[in-house]
């Protein structure tokens, strides 16, 4: 069974047991009907990305990770908007941006599959990216992408990251991507790990999830990093959209660029000030 079949298989199954559960129990509070519109939305969606590998395969479209030959199926979350081109489009400016500085190293904290890991690899052809993951199928999909897009020899695959281990990359050039769910409160404090002041940061702030983490880091990094705080409205553009996207309802085009987000995760881009660097 593919893992595309198996993860519409275990939507279904959820959406089955929250609706059984509601009959039985007579309940229609709004929580409850929000969470079984929520698995509805997320079991089109699957459906809408076998059309889209049908007719485009597994290639990214657009955006800064243009080229990169990626997968029919993510390690977790959304997978359409990945492959459209379209996936965090709010911060996308920022990562050409990151793409065009060269940096020696890419810290990627919380790899999932590798789209950042392997699609950055492609475009900087001068820069070692160290993916970190604590989930073991993620790093073993990671490596499996790195080698389909030949690129196995810049991206080296490990799990659990520590404060700790900031230190071994102090003083080089180096850039921090991290998605960590909730625990970049523990990981990115630059009193426990002082590296931190001088890393180019971005980092996903996961409001939802633990509620003033976002001013928290940025009270912890104004000392030393010029900040960015990127909201996201939810609003993709594709710029050039498949005719098959063009003929889709409207409704089932708005859920193949959705990202299952469940609350807010503004991100924070911190450039480390000049005068640390020195």
């Amino acid at each position: 069974m593919s893992l595309h079949t198996q993860v519409r298989q275990q939507l279904l199954g959820q959406l089955s047991g929250q609706l059984s559960g509601q009959l039985a129990t007579g309940q229609d509070d709004q929580a409850s009907l929000n969470n079984a519109l929520r698995l509805l939305s997320k079991w089109r969606s699957v459906l809408i990305q076998n059309t889209l590998l049908q007719q485009n395969g597994t290639v990214v479209m657009q955006g800064p990770l243009k080229g990169l030959d990626f997968l029919p199926q993510s390690a977790e979350g959304c997978h359409i908007a990945k492959l459209l081109g379209c996936y965090e489009q709010p911060l996308q400016a920022f990562v050409e941006q990151a793409i065009q500085k060269q940096y020696a190293t890419i810290l990627n904290i919380g790899c999932a599959e590798g789209y950042y890991a392997v699609g950055m690899a492609r475009r900087m052809p001068a820069t070692r990216v160290l993916a970190h993951d604590l989930n073991p199928k993620a790093q073993e999909i990671c490596t499996a992408l790195a080698h389909k897009n030949g690129v196995t020899d810049r991206v080296h695959v490990g799990g659990l990251f520590q404060p700790e281990d900031f230190a071994a990359h102090a003083g080089q050039h180096v850039l921090l991507m991290c998605d960590i769910e909730g625990a970049e409160r523990e990981l990115l404090d630059p009193v426990a790990a002082p590296a931190l002041k001088h890393m180019d940061i971005i980092v996903e702030s996961h409001e939802c999830l633990a509620p003033g983490i976002t001013q928290l880091l940025i009270d912890r990094f104004t000392p030393s990093h010029q900040i960015t705080l990127v909201h996201d409205d939810g609003q993709r553009q594709l710029h050039q959209p498949p005719s098959w996207f063009l003929n889709l309802a409207h409704l089932d085009q708005l859920l193949a660029t959705w990202e299952w987000r469940s609350g807010p995760t503004p991100w924070l881009v911190m450039t480390a000030k000049p005068a640390l660097l020195e």
